[in-house]
């Protein structure tokens, strides 16, 4: 928490996006080995729309690191108090948790020939007709990926740009190429994670409206969105990457020589005890 240069606010909320993902994953996993849903609509409803609450709030506070970092790069002397940090994560978990509301309020309750409840991805879409689906499939195309995508990009080339500046010292070429990596990073989980999925949802739907006439290419698309949809959740697998991998802090505090150094200053910090040679120190 003392490493509030380098978008610790920001990662410690990425982590509870991650964890709301995890929380549903029993649930889930019990729903697709036995194709029956006995927890009842609230429950189901709830573990579907924590789906999307850990995509968007992934993707805003992936964004959110590769600003506050980028920011930090090129202006050392602003932006250093946690405070603004703070209000940035609850401003963006409100965002997050309002704009998800459609997932699962689209969604209708059905049951199977059998009796059996539905769930997840068997939920069918509510009829809101073609051009208001339209808009909002657009909307969340543009603002829940394309303007981050955007923005972490630029974020990517003005790091980049800055690593061509003649006259830098070698102590600011080792934070931009730091920097640079942790960036990169958080671009790399926007295309390997978010993309395969942003690209096919708008397909998904149009296969599902029965507005793609070819029965060849709604089946591949059909079979294709859930392996986007699965590309999504592991986010939560790449997300560890940028603490461990991007941070030298958290390297440093997870060494055991550092977590014994710091159990020694806590034992021996403001205390007085008697060296060999019998003085009294402190």
């Amino acid at each position: 928490m003392k490493e509030t240069k380098r978008a610790v606010i920001f990662m410690i909320n990425l982590a509870m996006a991650d964890l709301l993902q995890v929380l549903s994953l029993p649930l889930r996993i019990f729903y697709y080995l036995h194709k029956s849903w006995p927890f009842g609509r609230f429950v189901c409803m709830f573990c579907f729309y924590l789906k999307y609450v850990n995509m968007y709030a992934s993707i805003f506070f992936l964004v959110c690191i590769s600003v506050r970092r980028f920011i930090y790069l090129l202006y050392p002397f602003r932006h250093r108090r946690r405070r603004c940090d703070v209000y940035v994560s609850v401003a963006g978990w409100i965002l997050v948790c309002i704009s998800c509301l459609p997932f699962p309020l689209l969604r209708t309750g059905q049951e199977t020939s059998g009796g059996e409840q539905r769930c997840f991805a068997d939920l069918p879409l509510l009829d809101i007709g073609f051009a208001a689906s339209m808009v909002t499939v657009t909307a969340a195309e543009i603002f829940g990926f394309v303007s981050p995508l955007a923005i972490v990009l630029f974020c990517t080339w003005r790091t980049v740009t800055s690593l061509r500046e003649p006259h830098a010292a070698s102590h600011d070429l080792g934070e931009k190429r730091k920097a640079l990596k942790m960036i990169l990073t958080c671009a790399a989980v926007f295309l390997i994670c978010f993309a395969p999925y942003h690209l096919s949802f708008p397909l998904d739907f149009l296969a599902k409206a029965n507005k793609i006439a070819s029965c060849s290419q709604r089946r591949a698309i059909l079979t294709l969105h859930p392996v986007a949809l699965c590309l999504a959740s592991m986010n939560c697998c790449l997300d560890p990457v940028i603490y461990y991998f991007t941070t030298d802090e958290f390297r440093r505090r997870l060494s055991r020589q550092d977590l014994v150094d710091g159990a020694e200053m806590q034992i021996y910090d403001g205390k007085d005890f008697t060296d060999p040679s019998g003085c009294q120190t402190r």
